[in-house]
């Protein structure tokens, strides 16, 4: 009868004002009352806003947003593009333009396929089926070893496809897939019966590139991003490949926590890679540079880094550096020689063609192309995209973090400039590390990096002192064919590396 009582009060309070639910009656005790005010903010539950909501989705790493950049692996590696997803950017495959829209709110990963719809052809999402695929190497594995057939009969000719251009535009009009036409051109195919199991596979992989293209939507990461820069532009990079990154990255030590010097003249990766393996509020990343004039770091850009990451990745000149506490210079012909060592009489020229490098970058829409460069993009952007726009990074770095650098020191120091003495760097950048601090050279030649190892030999200025040349082969994994690829780079620049030590001068 008491339950009754109670669960017949805790109905009428729940649905009753709070003000009312304080002279419900005077039977109940306070636990009652407290157990009514708990059960009142449960059912409301938590508060969502669009802005929150919104936010919550950007911090999402996993999946894509409006305004984050993305690197669109087209038809397997054949062309990559980066893209910025907006609702009005578009990027062209074959002779047509697509809309990225349906690639927002999608996980990295995610493939994506040219299908014929009722509002025409559009990029829909599709997941591969793995079994079919694992189907098709095992049947191929077995036919491969009792195959006694070859391509010495057929003759190329262009008279063995009965299936003719007129036709085939015919069946897209009608709404035919892709993979459909696909199966029709090989039915009509006089010459594919006769092939080998490897001519088949090519010729069915040829049609799909052509018929149906395949876009793989991935993540923009320091190997992604090198990886693309270095297959079809690599001297805007300066010839850095992805193994001479990640060898560059580990000889000089950076862990979170540290506070790592820079001078990226190779548009930004550098400066991306760092940041990436730092990771969200820890440590920082200082750009310094020679003259006025700071570097160009586009690619920072393309890395989707958040607030916090931005904040840790500073610049400031090499004169502020080596200023001691009472403002002179502790190197008074440092600052004002270094501009004309290893780099143009004309700093500023210099500069600005660097800049024009590595901003104006044909498969990359969200830097600014220059005229001439303009017709070479092959993505397009609204003007709606500046609603995304991400977090500027590079900002000069505060008096406060400049004052304890001059104290402690730098953990590590990294220099990735081709069109700069290497020398004539490292002995004005040195002193700024802390003692048994590691750091890293790199240079797409040998030459500049011998002459300053043997410099730093001579002023004892630093130990454990070696040249590594990184090498890199990449293999294709297929059954029965698994083998070196036939066409690799077989340079990728030197890294000096040492540990700085206190010198007895």
């Amino acid at each position: 009868m008491l339950f009754s009582k109670i669960s017949n009060k805790i109905s009428c309070c729940l649905n009753a004002p709070l003000q009312q639910t304080q002279a419900i009656g005077s039977t109940t005790s306070v636990a009652l009352f407290c157990i009514l005010l708990i059960l009142k903010n449960h059912n409301k539950g938590p508060s969502m806003s669009p802005n929150s909501i919104q936010s919550n989705s950007i911090q999402n790493p996993r999946v894509t947003w409006e305004g984050c950049s993305v690197l669109l692996d087209i038809n397997d590696g054949d062309r990559l593009v980066f893209a910025r997803l907006t609702a009005g950017s578009t990027v062209k495959i074959g002779k047509k333009n697509f809309s990225l829209r349906p690639l927002i709110g999608c996980p990295f990963g995610s493939s994506f396929q040219i299908e014929n719809r009722t509002e025409g052809l559009c990029l829909c999402r599709f997941v591969p089926s793995t079994e079919e695929g694992n189907n098709d190497q095992e049947k191929g594995g077995c036919q491969i070893m009792d195959e006694c057939r070859d391509n010495r009969a057929i003759v190329d000719n262009n008279e063995a496809q009965t299936l003719t251009s007129e036709d085939i535009d015919e069946m897209r009009r009608q709404g035919v897939k892709g993979d459909e036409i696909i199966e029709a051109l090989i039915a009509n195919s006089a010459t594919y019966e006769k092939k080998t199991a490897f001519s088949q596979e090519k010729y069915r992989i040829k049609k799909q590139k052509k018929y149906a293209p395949r876009v793989l939507l991935r993540r923009p990461s320091a190997r992604s991003i090198c990886e693309a820069y270095f297959k079809k532009y690599p001297h805007r990079i300066g010839f850095l490949r992805v193994d001479a990154l990640s060898l560059l990255l580990s000889l000089a030590n950076v862990t979170a926590n540290s506070d790592i010097l820079l001078v990226d003249m190779v548009g930004g990766l550098l400066t991306g890679a760092v940041a990436e393996r730092l990771g969200a509020g820890t440590g920082y990343v200082c750009n310094t540079y020679l003259g006025s004039s700071p570097y160009p770091v586009d690619m920072v850009r393309t890395f989707n880094f958040d607030n916090e990451i931005c904040k840790r990745i500073v610049r400031a000149p090499l004169r502020d550096l080596c200023l001691d506490q009472t403002g002179t210079s502790e190197k008074p012909d440092a600052c004002n020689a270094e501009l004309n060592v290893g780099t143009s009489e004309k700093p500023d020229a210099c500069n600005a063609e660097l800049n024009g490098q590595t901003s104006s970058i044909s498969m990359e829409e969200m830097s600014l192309p220059s005229n001439h460069e303009a017709a070479d993009s092959e993505t397009t952007v609204s003007p709606q995209s500046k609603m995304g726009k991400t977090p500027k990074a590079g900002e000069k770095a505060s008096e406060e973090a400049i004052k304890s650098w001059k104290e402690n020191g730098f953990s590590s120091l990294i220099i990735a400039a081709p069109d700069a003495d290497a020398w004539s760097l490292a002995k004005d950048l040195l002193p700024l590390l802390s003692y048994s601090a590691p750091f890293a050279i790199y240079h797409q030649y040998l030459q500049p990096l011998a002459t300053c190892m043997h410099n730093l030999q001579q002023g004892k200025m630093a130990i454990g002192l070696q040249i590594s040349e990184p090498w890199l082969r990449e293999y294709q994994v297929l059954p029965s064919r698994t083998h070196p690829l036939m066409q690799m780079s077989a340079f990728g620049g030197y890294i000096l590396s040492g540990t700085k030590i206190c010198s007895s001068s």
